[in-house]
C-alpha cells in the first residue's frame, strides 16, 4: 500500500469502521469516499486511491459486516448501509463529499442521496442502476443464500468470480482475481447471506433520479453480465447533470479489470468539479 494511504477505524453508532484515507495536503480539497460491492471490501478501491491527485481526499470504507467493519446488530439493509455512512461522514466533519459507489455500492449511495442530499456533492455510479429486485432476482438470491450454507464459500467464489470479470481466465487479471477470491473468502457466512437478504429486499430509489442537481458521472463495463446497458442509459436519461461511459475489455468490475480507464474517467470528472466548502 501507498504510504501515503494511511488505515483507520472509528467507531460509528454500534459498529467500528475500518477505511482507507488519502489526505490531501490543501485546505479545500474535495473528498470522494469509494463504497464497494457486494460481497467485497475496501482493498478494491486500492488504486483508484493511489491514482488521486492533491487536489482530493480519498477515503474507501468497507461496508458493515464486511471486510474489518463490524456487523453490530447484524440486520444489514441498504438503508442501514446509507445511514452508516451518513453517520461516518458526519463524524468526520466531513461536509459535502462526492460518492463512487460500484454495484451495490452504487445503491448505497443513491440511498443517501435520497435521506441526505446536502452532503453529497457530486455521484459516480458504477456498474449499478436505481431498479428493486423482481421475483426472479429475488429467487436467485434465495437459491444463493442456500447454496452458500449447503456448499460453503468456495463454489459461491468461483461462480462470482465467472459472472463479475468479462474475462476472468485473463493473465493480466490474475491478480484483481485473486482479491475478488481474497475478499469474499474474509467475509462470514452470516454477513454474506444477511447481505443478499438485504439486497433482495431494498427498495428503488428511480423517483429519486430526477430530483438529482449534482454532477453526476455513470460508469460502465461493456462487457458487464450483471448490469444492463439499457437500466444504465435509463438513469443518464434521468439526471440531468450527468455523462454516461462505458469501459472497454471489462466486466462488472471495471475499476479492476481496465484500471487506466476507469481511471482517466474518473479524474477528468474530478477535474471539472470545483473544490467544496464545508457545510
Amino acid at each position: 500500500m501507498s504510504e501515503r494511504i494511511k488505515s483507520n477505524k472509528i467507531r460509528i453508532n454500534d459498529i467500528s469502521i475500518s477505511y482507507f484515507i488519502k489526505k490531501s495536503s490543501q485546505s479545500d480539497a474535495q473528498t470522494v469516499i469509494f463504497l464497494h460491492g457486494f460481497p467485497f471490501n475496501k482493498n478494491m478501491w486500492r488504486n483508484q486511491l493511489s491514482a488521486l491527485d492533491d487536489a482530493t481526499t480519498g477515503i474507501a470504507i468497507d461496508v458493515r459486516g464486511h471486510g474489518n467493519t463490524t456487523s453490530g446488530h447484524s440486520f444489514f439493509s441498504v438503508d442501514v448501509f446509507a445511514k452508516d455512512l451518513l453517520a461516518f461522514i458526519r463524524k468526520l466533519d466531513l461536509g459535502r463529499v462526492i460518492l463512487c459507489g460500484i454495484s451495490m455500492g452504487g445503491y448505497i449511495a443513491l440511498r443517501s442521496y435520497e435521506l441526505a442530499p446536502g452532503l453529497i456533492a457530486g455521484l459516480i455510479l458504477c456498474d449499478t442502476h436505481s431498479k428493486a429486485d423482481d421475483n426472479v432476482a429475488k429467487q436467485k438470491r434465495f437459491d444463493s443464500i442456500q447454496a452458500v450454507l449447503s456448499h460453503g464459500r468456495r463454489p459461491f467464489a468461483i461462480g462470482f468470480i465467472e459472472n463479475v470479470f468479462a474475462n476472468p481466465r485473463a493473465q493480466e487479471n490474475e491478480e484483481a482475481v485473486e482479491l475478488i477470491k481474497s475478499s469474499i473468502r474474509r467475509n462470514s457466512l452470516s454477513s454474506i447471506c444477511s447481505t443478499l437478504l438485504a439486497l433482495a429486499s431494498r427498495t428503488e430509489t428511480t423517483q429519486v433520479l430526477p430530483n438529482i442537481q449534482i454532477p453526476t458521472l455513470l460508469i460502465r463495463g461493456e462487457e458487464d453480465k450483471l448490469t444492463s446497458e439499457e437500466l444504465m442509459r435509463t438513469m443518464h436519461e434521468k439526471i440531468a447533470h450527468s455523462t454516461f461511459t462505458q469501459i472497454p475489455a471489462s466486466g462488472h468490475l471495471p475499476n479492476l479489470e481496465n484500471e487506466s480507464a476507469f481511471n482517466l474517467a474518473m479524474k477528468d470528472y474530478l477535474q471539472r468539479i470545483p473544490a467544496q466548502v464545508k457545510v
